[in-house]
């Protein structure tokens, strides 16, 4: 058994489906493409890329995407006074955001979103994947108690298949979470994985930076330096 590595893909192409975002709804966004975002993801999956380089760089990713994913969350308009006394409209946060990391992987996301959002809380699932079946299964998940009430960032960088999320998924539905209220924080995507998540799930929304038949699969052994 393996965890924190969706789905153990392997390098191999998945089959082949379309790399349009459109094609999966509404709720599946990208990144806007530009050079920068571009040598960042082939960085990452450049196999001489060393183990500092490699951290350095995803962190950036993984802070672009967070960003990105906290433009997803409901604002309400308020108004303060700046020093001159002045009025100013502005927006804020509405209450009641949380993190949700599926380990070992989507921890590498965490401090991308504390560097964000100080005072965040930040729940945890492990799904654990058989290596040759690819099957998932939760043995472990830990939330605030009040996580029904409450939008959450589900954090897991690499989606080969889409097993790993859909358990996870299901977890925090049957803990009360709404699906709506739900945004897939995610670096790498396959249209397998993309396409099995919006059936499953057409109201998560889901933040990428890329949708490509190959996933970097070496991310969470790379990053924390267990490869």
């Amino acid at each position: 058994m393996c965890s924190g590595n969706d789905e153990n893909g392997g390098g191999s192409e998945s089959p082949v489906l379309s790399e349009n975002p459109s094609d999966y709804g509404r709720n599946l966004k990208i990144l806007d493409t530009n050079d920068q975002i571009k040598e960042l993801q082939t960085i990452i999956r450049d196999k001489n890329t060393q183990r500092s380089d490699f951290k350095f760089y995803a962190d950036r990713l993984i802070r672009l995407v967070i960003e990105e994913s906290l433009n997803q969350l409901p604002y309400s308009d308020c108004s303060v006074v700046t020093p001159t006394g002045a009025i100013y409209d502005g927006l804020r946060y509405r209450s009641g955001n949380c993190g949700v990391s599926i380990i070992r992987s989507g921890e590498a996301m965490e401090q991308g979103l504390r560097d964000c959002c100080r005072s965040i809380r930040i729940g945890k699932i492990l799904v654990e994947s058989n290596a040759e079946t690819h099957a998932a299964k939760v043995v472990y998940a830990r939330f605030p108690d009040d996580i029904a009430h409450r939008q959450v960032l589900l954090m897991y960088p690499i989606m080969a298949t889409g097993n790993t999320v859909i358990q996870a998924v299901n977890v925090l539905k049957d803990h009360g979470v709404k699906e709506d209220s739900i945004i897939l924080s995610n670096l790498f995507c396959t249209p397998v994985a993309a396409r099995m998540v919006v059936t499953a799930f057409p109201d998560l929304k889901i933040l990428t930076s890329e949708l490509h038949p190959v996933a970097p699969n070496h991310f969470g052994q790379k990053y924390f330096g267990t490869d």
